[in-house]
């Protein structure tokens, strides 16, 4: 166990050690419900705003990594590379002098991902098809409709809304499109559904007159019929 602990948390074994125990957390903060665990999502927030997030999801799916939760491919990088690194440290360079130890150690980090990317897309074909089949059906034919802001607030990353489906109604997870900051209360226009995203774009609904009237006509129209 000191042996296992020693080489765990010496370098090169260090960096991986501490990513991948970070990804544990995160995945058992997820099972709580602590946090988003992204399985709707093409990626996740990491706080990275949307240029850093779409950066390493672009490079994750350049590497046939795309299609999973961001830390999940991250989870699966580090515990590749932890396992490499483990074993050369373990069996290699625990009996060189400090400074080869240290130039092989670097060498052994960094190539440590070339088996642990193949290994990770290995992985992650049958879990890309389980989400797949775990991601929500689009639901096109609700674009138009008028919902009523029922977050604190929409913006272009969060918020959600509350619309009207003819039953028990909707609340639908929605963002701000023209990047304006919409109250709770305000009616808003559903615009777009992104699929990917699984979140609505909307305007505030005085912005699409042409939308209201008819939304309005509709509702009328129903309200003659009855």
């Amino acid at each position: 166990m000191d042996e296992f602990l020693t080489v765990a948390l010496s370098f090169p074994t260090l960096p991986y050690s501490i990513v991948l125990a970070f990804a544990v957390l995160y995945w058992l903060l997820a099972a709580f419900g602590v946090v988003d665990d992204g399985i709707t999502h093409d990626g996740l927030d990491l706080h990275l705003g949307d240029d850093g997030l779409h950066g390493i999801s672009g490079m994750f799916a350049r590497l046939g990594l795309g299609g999973a939760p961001v830390m999940l491919v991250i989870a699966l990088l580090a515990f590749f590379g932890w396992t490499v690194t483990y074993f050369v440290h373990l069996f290699l360079l625990q009996s060189l002098p400090t400074p080869v130890r240290w130039l092989a150690g670097s060498a052994t980090a960094v190539l440590a991902l070339l088996p642990a990317v193949p290994l990770s897309v290995v992985v992650l074909r049958p879990i890309r098809r389980l989400l797949l089949r775990l991601r929500p059906v689009p639901q096109a034919s609700l674009l138009g409709r008028v919902g009523v802001v029922a977050s604190p607030q929409v913006t272009a990353t969060v918020g959600h809304a509350n619309v009207d489906d003819g039953g028990a109604g909707l609340i639908l997870q929605v963002r701000s499109q023209d990047g304006s900051v919409l109250a709770r209360g305000d009616r808003v226009v559903l615009l777009d559904y992104l699929a990917d995203h699984n979140h609505y774009l909307v305007v505030r609904e005085n912005a699409h007159p042409a939308l209201s009237i008819q939304d309005s006509l509709i509702a009328g129209d129903k309200e003659i019929h009855r």
